[in-house]
C-alpha cells in the first residue's frame, strides 16, 4: 500500500496526471476535428484508431490523412506524445529510485534497531543479522 501511495505522492508533485489527462483530452477532441475534416475517415472510432496509430506508432499506414488540418493536428499529436512518454519514463524511474530509498531505510533503521539491543540478541538472531550484512555486500 505504501507503494501506491509513494506513486500518487509521485504523480502529484510532478504534475505529470495532469499532463497525461491533458494529453487524453487532446487526442479526443483531434479524434473529433479530424473525424469531422477529413473524408477518409468514415466514423469516430476510426479517427480514434488514426490518432492512436500516430500517436504511439508514429503511423501504421492503415488510414491516412490528406487534409491540411488533419497533417497539422497529426504531427501536433505526434510531438506530444512524444513529451508524456519522456515524461512518464521519469517518473517511473523516480518513482523505483524513491522505492528503493524507502527500502534502505526501512532496512538500516532495523538494523540499528537491532544493534541498539545488540546484547539481549539471541545467537540465532545474531547469524541472521550477520548473513542480511552479507546480503549488502
Amino acid at each position: 500500500m505504501k507503494k501506491i501511495r509513494l506513486l500518487g505522492v509521485i504523480l502529484k508533485r510532478t504534475k505529470a496526471s495532469q499532463f497525461v489527462l491533458g494529453f487524453l483530452g487532446y487526442l479526443l477532441v483531434f479524434a473529433f476535428i479530424i473525424n469531422l475534416v477529413e473524408p477518409g475517415i468514415e466514423s469516430y472510432g476510426q479517427a480514434l484508431w488514426y490518432c492512436y496509430s500516430v500517436t504511439f506508432t508514429v503511423g501504421l499506414g492503415d488510414v491516412v490523412v490528406t487534409t491540411l488540418i488533419a497533417k497539422i493536428l497529426s504531427v501536433i499529436m505526434t510531438v506530444y506524445a512524444t513529451f508524456v512518454i519522456a515524461i512518464m519514463t521519469g517518473v517511473v524511474v523516480n518513482y523505483y529510485t524513491e522505492i528503493r530509498e524507502l527500502q534502505q531505510n526501512e532496512s538500516m533503521s532495523m538494523y540499528m534497531d537491532k544493534l541498539e539491543r545488540l546484547p539481549e540478541l539471541s545467537k540465532e538472531e545474531l547469524e541472521e543479522m550477520s548473513k542480511q550484512v552479507r546480503k549488502f555486500r
